[in-house]
């Protein structure tokens, strides 16, 4: 009202809340610069060797290094590219693509062995524990095996990759099969659907989200295995050149490598989630 003090007006306004997005969001670069500025205070103060705890100048000029041509030594004319002849981006690229072939065929082979089993008893019988004794297996157990088998090229640690990430996506595709309802498998039948179409409009629909949590939880263990796949001849890769980089006592550069492996680790998080919601609208919605 044009009549009212301005002490008033402001009592009776409405201050609208900052959205759920925008407020996470503040919630977390909050919380990153105070990470940041502690870290800088503790390493700045040398309260921490700077050998075991460089500063973030340091970890920074590492990563800066490691991505551009740069001189071998001050005052040596000659130039280097990046950290073992490779761009730091070259080196998360090729890891990248260990990742997309091992944990590709993983999504490829995973999902139809699930269906098969949660289908089919007499394959769950005899597929089960051997799904679960490869699961329990640390990678780091037969990776040595891999190499003997198939050398110490790629081929070893694409299928490291994909043992880690193969029984993960074939169980939650085992429970999701599992977990569709008896109820809509008998409705679909009674409006006319035969087997078929049952699968293809009640079972796959229903077992997909838990096929995609299968995918998210297989590329996240896969990205932590490929540390363990690339510590041999593992160059070009983040993960060797991370092994590498603390072999040699460059901390800096093996923080830098893992900031790397941990930001590349969120965004296919992310773009899992975010395909998840495209090909799953209806999830949580039934």
């Amino acid at each position: 009202m044009a009549g009212e003090p301005p002490l008033l007006r402001v009592k009776n306004a409405v201050i609208e809340p900052l959205p759920e997005a925008v407020r996470s969001w503040l919630v977390r670069i909050i919380a990153l610069l105070a990470f940041l500025a502690v870290w800088w205070l503790i390493s700045g103060l040398h309260l921490i060797d700077e050998k075991f705890l460089p500063t973030p100048k340091a970890v920074w000029d590492a990563a800066v290094r490691a991505s551009t041509w740069h001189q071998v030594a001050p005052g040596v004319p000659r130039e280097v590219l990046g950290e073992q002849n490779y761009f730091l981006w070259e080196h998360l690229v090729a890891s990248l693509q260990r990742i997309f072939a091992g944990v590709g065929a993983a999504i490829i082979l995973g999902p139809l062995l699930g269906f098969a089993m949660g289908t089919s008893k007499t394959i769950n019988t005899i597929i089960e524990p051997y799904l679960n004794f490869l699961r329990a297996l640390p990678p780091l157990g037969y990776i040595g095996l891999l190499i003997v088998w198939f050398g110490i090229g790629d081929t070893s640690k694409i299928w490291l990759l994909f043992l880690a990430a193969f029984p993960a996506i074939a169980i939650s595709t085992v429970n999701g099969v599992q977990g569709v309802s008896v109820d809509q498998i008998n409705a679909a039948r009674a409006l006319g659907a035969n087997r078929l179409q049952t699968v293809r409009g009640v079972v796959v629909p229903a077992t997909l989200p838990e096929v995609i949590n299968g995918i998210r939880i297989a590329v996240g263990f896969a990205w932590t295995t490929v540390v363990a796949a690339e510590l041999n001849n593992g160059i070009p890769g983040i993960g060797g050149l991370a092994y590498l980089a603390g072999q040699q006592l460059n901390t800096p550069l093996t923080i830098a490598c893992i900031i790397v492996i941990g930001v590349t680790a969120l965004a296919l998080d992310a773009l899992i989630k975010w395909i998840g919601v495209l090909l799953v609208p209806w999830k949580g919605k039934a």
